[in-house]
C-alpha cells in the first residue's frame, strides 16, 4: 500500500465526496436490512394467520380474518418495494459521489503527469521509449482509478455491511450465523485465487495482442518490401503461429473464467444448505419461528458479493499499487537543467563557446572536447561535419536541452544558465533535423511558435522559407489539415514548413539543424537567397553535412568527431586545403560519365 498512500492528497483535496459516499452507503444498507427483517415478520405472519383462519374457515370472522391478511400482506408487500426503490436511490448518490470522485482524481492525476513530463530534459525522453510513457499515462492511471473508485466504494460497502448485518444476526441466533456463514470465508479465498490467475493470463493475452498488432502493422507498413521479395506465405505462416498462440492464451483465460460463477453458487448452495437445515431444525425444536430462516438466507445472499468482492478489492489493490509504484518512479524524476537567475530579458544574440565538453549522461558518448567559437549578434556561422562529428549537439547545448559537461556558453556575455529557460527558448527560432509537423492546418503549424498572430506573419514566413506557392496550390491553402488523413507533404515541403515555423517568431537567433538536407541543391538555394535578409538582421547558426549550406555564413567551423579542426571563411579554409577543402570537392565535382 506504499505507494498508494501519495493519493492520499486527492483524498484529501475531495473528501467532501468520499464523506458522502460513507453516508450514502450507511443509509443505503439501512435499507438492505430493513427488508428482511419485513420478510421474516410478513413469514411469521402469514404463518400464524393462517392457523388461525383454519379455526375460522367459514362465516363472517373467516372473511373478515381473511381481508385483514390480505390487507396486511399488501402494507409488507408496498413497504418491502419502498425499500428497494430506497436502496437503488442511494446507490445512485454512492456512485453520483464515489465513482465521480475517482474520475476527478484521474483527471488530475494524468494532468500531473502531463505536466510533469513536459518539465523534465531531453535525456529522460533517450533512456525511456514513448510507448512506456503513454502506458503510465494511460493503462497505469486507469488501475489507480479502479482503487480510487470501485476498490474503495465495494470496500466501504464491505466495512459497513459486514459488522451491520453479522451483529444483527448474532443477536437473533448465534448458532445459526455461525453455520450460515461458514463457506464465506472460503468462498472469499477462492475468489482472490482464481481473480489473481485471470489477471495474470489477462496481462499474458494483451501483451500477445500487443505483439500481434505490432506484426500486422508492420507487415501492411512493409508491403511493398514483402511483395518485392515474394515472402507473403512465410509472413501468412508467421501471423498464423502468432494467432495460434493468442487462442491458446485466451482459452486458457475462459477455462478460468467459467469457474468463477459456478464456485459462487456452489458455495452459496451450501450456505443456504446448512440455513435451512440447522434452522430447520430449530424451527422443529420451537427455538425460532420460520421468518427466521428466510430472514437468514436473505443475509447469507446479502454478504455473498462483498464478500466475493473481497478477493477482486484485493486484486484491485495490488494492481493499482504495482501500477501507482511504476507512476511515482516517473514523477520522481527532476529536471536539473534549471535558471540560477530566472533572467528574462530579450536577447541580442552574441553567442559565445568557450572550452566546451559534453558527455551524452544516458550513453556516455563524448561529443565534444574543448569546442570554442564567437558569433556576434547579426553574423552567421555555418557548422560543417560528418554524421556523429557534435554538430546537433552543439544545438542542444545552446538551446539547454542538455547542460555542457565542462566549460560554458554566453549569450550576450551572460552565462547561458542565468536566463529563464523559456525566455531563451522563445527567443531561438530551431529547425530541428528531424522535422515534426503536428495533426493541425498548415497555418496553425506555421504560427505554433507565437503567442499572438497578427496579419500576414504567417504568409510572410511561409514565403521566406519558399514554400508559399506550395501552400496556395492546395484546395484550402492555409486551412489545408496535415496528419494521417489530411494532405502528405514531401519531405523539402515538410523541411521548408519547420522552417517557416522558425522564422515566424522572428528570433534573435536562428538554428538551422542539418534541416535542408532533404531538398535538392536548386532548393537549397531557393531557400538560402531567401533568408540572406532574414540571416542579416539576426545571429544564424547553420548546420550541415553540406558544404553548400555554408557558404552564405560569415563564419565556417569544421567538427570532426567533436573538435574543432578547421574554421574561417569559405576562402580561406579553401585555401588550406584540409578537411573543408576535401569535403567541397567531393560534393560539388560533376558525376564522371561513363560510356557504354
Amino acid at each position: 500500500m506504499k505507494p498508494l498512500w501519495r493519493l492520499n492528497k486527492y483524498l484529501y483535496k475531495y473528501k467532501g465526496y468520499l464523506l458522502l459516499g460513507t453516508l450514502f452507503t450507511i443509509i443505503s444498507n439501512f435499507f438492505v436490512i430493513i427488508p428482511a427483517q419485513l420478510v421474516r415478520i410478513a413469514i411469521d405472519y402469514v404463518v400464524e394467520v393462517f392457523s388461525f383462519y383454519q379455526v375460522f374457515s367459514e362465516g363472517e370472522l373467516a372473511d373478515f380474518a381473511r381481508s385483514a391478511f390480505l390487507k396486511y400482506i399488501l402494507i409488507f408487500g408496498v413497504l418491502i418495494l419502498a425499500m428497494a426503490l430506497l436502496r437503488g436511490f442511494f446507490l445512485f448518490l454512492i456512485r453520483q459521489t464515489i465513482i465521480i470522485m475517482s474520475r476527478l482524481i484521474e483527471y488530475d492525476m494524468k494532468n500531473e503527469i502531463f505536466a510533469h513530463y513536459q518539465n523534465l530534459p531531453l535525456s529522460f525522453y533517450r533512456r525511456n521509449s514513448t510507448g512506456d510513457l503513454m502506458a503510465r499515462i494511460t493503462e497505469d492511471v486507469s488501475r489507480v482509478r479502479m482503487y480510487l473508485g470501485p476498490a474503495i466504494m465495494y470496500g466501504l460497502n464491505l466495512l459497513i455491511l459486514f459488522p451491520m448485518v453479522i451483529g444483527y444476526m448474532l443477536s437473533v441466533n448465534v448458532e445459526l450465523t455461525l453455520y450460515s456463514l461458514l463457506p464465506l470465508p472460503i468462498l472469499s479465498l477462492s475468489i482472490y485465487f482464481v481473480n489473481n490467475m485471470i489477471n495474470e493470463r489477462s496481462e499474458k493475452i494483451q501483451r500477445s495482442l500487443s505483439g500481434l498488432s505490432t506484426f500486422v502493422q508492420e507487415a501492411f507498413s512493409g508491403i511493398r518490401v514483402l511483395k518485392a521479395f515474394v515472402r507473403e506465405d512465410d509472413s501468412a505462416n508467421d501471423f498464423a503461429k502468432a494467432s495460434e498462440e493468442y487462442k491458446e492464451k485466451s482459452i486458457s483465460l475462459t477455462i478460468v473464467q467459467s469457474l468463477f460463477f459456478p464456485l459462487i453458487m456452489a458455495l452459496i448452495g451450501i450456505s443456504t444448505i446448512l440455513t435451512v437445515y440447522i434452522g430447520g431444525i430449530q424451527v422443529m425444536n420451537g427455538t425460532i419461528g420460520y421468518g427466521v430462516i428466510a430472514e437468514f438466507i436473505l443475509y447469507v445472499n446479502m454478504l455473498t458479493w462483498p464478500v466475493t468482492s473481497l478477493g477482486w478489492v484485493t486484486s484491485i489493490v495490488q494492481r493499482a499499487a504495482a501500477s501507482q509504484a511504476r507512476i511515482n518512479e516517473f514523477l520522481d524524476e527532476q529536471n536539473d537543467i534549471q535558471s540560477t537567475e530566472s533572467l528574462d530579458i530579450p536577447i541580442r544574440g552574441d553567442v559565445a563557446f568557450e572550452n566546451v565538453s559534453f558527455v551524452y549522461p544516458d550513453s556516455g558518448i563524448h561529443a565534444l572536447r574543448d569546442v570554442s567559437f564567437k558569433i556576434d549578434s547579426g553574423q552567421s556561422l555555418a557548422i560543417i561535419g560528418t554524421t556523429g562529428s557534435g554538430k546537433s549537439t552543439i544545438a542542444n547545448l545552446l538551446m539547454r536541452m542538455y547542460d555542457v559537461s565542462s566549460g560554458q556558453i554566453q549569450v550576450d556575455g551572460k552565462n547561458v544558465e542565468v536566463y529563464d529557460i523559456a525566455s531563451l527558448r522563445k527567443q531561438i527560432g530551431y529547425v530541428p533535423q528531424d522535422v515534426f509537423l503536428f495533426s493541425d492546418t498548415i497555418g496553425s503549424n506555421i504560427a505554433f511558435g507565437l503567442d499572438s498572430i497578427h496579419e500576414g506573419v504567417v504568409e510572410k514566413a511561409a514565403k521566406d522559407a519558399d514554400v508559399y506557392h506550395n501552400i496556395v496550390d492546395f484546395p484550402k491553402g492555409f486551412e489545408t489539415r496535415l496528419g494521417e488523413r489530411g494532405i502528405t507533404l514531401s519531405g523539402g515541403q515538410k523541411q521548408r514548413v519547420s522552417i517557416a515555423r522558425a522564422i515566424a517568431k522572428e528570433p534573435s537567433i536562428l538554428l538551422l539543424d542539418d534541416c535542408l538536407s532533404a531538398v535538392d541543391t536548386k532548393t537549397e538555394n531557393a531557400i538560402l537567397n531567401a533568408l540572406k535578409d532574414i540571416m542579416a538582421k539576426r545571429t544564424s547558426i547553420i548546420i550541415s553535412h553540406r558544404v553548400s549550406s555554408a557558404k552564405l555564413a560569415d563564419k565556417i567551423i569544421v567538427l570532426d568527431d567533436g573538435e574543432i579542426v578547421e574554421q574561417g571563411t569559405h576562402d580561406t579554409l579553401m585555401a588550406l586545403k584540409g578537411t573543408y577543402a576535401e569535403l567541397y570537392e567531393k560534393q560539388t565535382q560533376s558525376p564522371e560519365t561513363i560510356e557504354e
